[in-house]
């Protein structure tokens, strides 16, 4: 891994947070969806699905596309990413997320009677920010069992590079399976960095509960890579598959 692997997580996260994130803000706080919230959670889960699959097919080759901490240390706990690397990506992952939460807040506070109050910025949330009143303990469990199905999917789909041609396909198909459970339960994280960057620019609740979604899919991560290791054993764990992306060799000098 090198300058440019950091390089392409840090835009490949910026991308995330600004389209999936923006459309969730369109969708639930400028209400563009109109009034059924069904249109605004298929809406975000279709964003989030669309644009992942657009970034590993665009820099999987390069970095294999983690933009996410919980899937680097599901790769760092088994066993297919160094701890040097691990922390070049994290680092990568959320300051290309506060770029693209920096950048989304930029453009929708251009927008006429635009607040973070009362619009938001596509946060996550508990308690009166649940859709469905979801308690702190619930929305902690249900990151972890999303996460978990979310990077235990790509440590499969990735560990053969036979699997190249349609795992971008298969991994964007999941992100957006959980995000349509995961929407109206706590707004979905399954990704530290997606819910810690629009939380800095709201602030308020929003930053005093981002601990959950922070610390809970970093907890599923984990996790699947302990499912991963049981199910396809400390061989395939060990598979030289460097990441979530297209198995496609790098340009020379990557």
């Amino acid at each position: 891994m090198g300058p440019r692997s950091f390089f392409a997580e840090l835009v490949g996260t910026a991308f995330l947070v600004f389209v999936g994130v923006g459309v969730a803000t369109l969708s639930f706080g400028f209400k563009v969806a109109g009034a059924s919230p069904a249109a605004g959670v298929v809406a975000t889960a279709l964003a989030f699905g669309l644009v992942l699959v657009v970034l590993v097919y665009a820099i999987g080759p390069i970095s294999g596309c983690h933009i996410n901490p919980a899937v680097t240390i599901g790769f760092l706990a088994s066993g297919r990413i160094s701890l040097a690397d691990a922390l070049g990506y994290w680092t990568a992952q959320i300051v290309g997320g506060i770029a693209g939460a920096a950048a989304l807040y930029g453009v929708a506070s251009s927008a006429t009677g635009y607040s973070t109050k009362k619009i938001g910025l596509g946060t996550d949330g508990y308690g009166k920010y649940s859709m469905v009143g979801l308690n702190g303990g619930g929305a902690f469990a249900v990151e972890v069992i999303l996460t978990f199905l979310f990077v235990l999917v790509i440590l499969a789909v990735t560990r053969d590079a036979s699997n190249g041609a349609v795992a971008g396909l298969v991994i964007g198909l999941c992100l957006g399976l959980v995000h349509l459970v995961g929407i109206p339960l706590d707004g979905t994280s399954v990704n530290p960095a997606r819910a810690l960057a629009p939380a800095l620019f709201v602030g308020g609740q929003a930053l005093s509960q981002v601990w959950v979604f922070i610390v809970a899919p970093l907890v599923g991560g984990i996790l699947s890579a302990a499912g991963y290791r049981f199910l396809y054993g400390r061989t395939e764990a060990a598979a030289p598959v460097k990441a979530a992306g297209p198995t496609v060799e790098p340009a020379p000098g990557v």
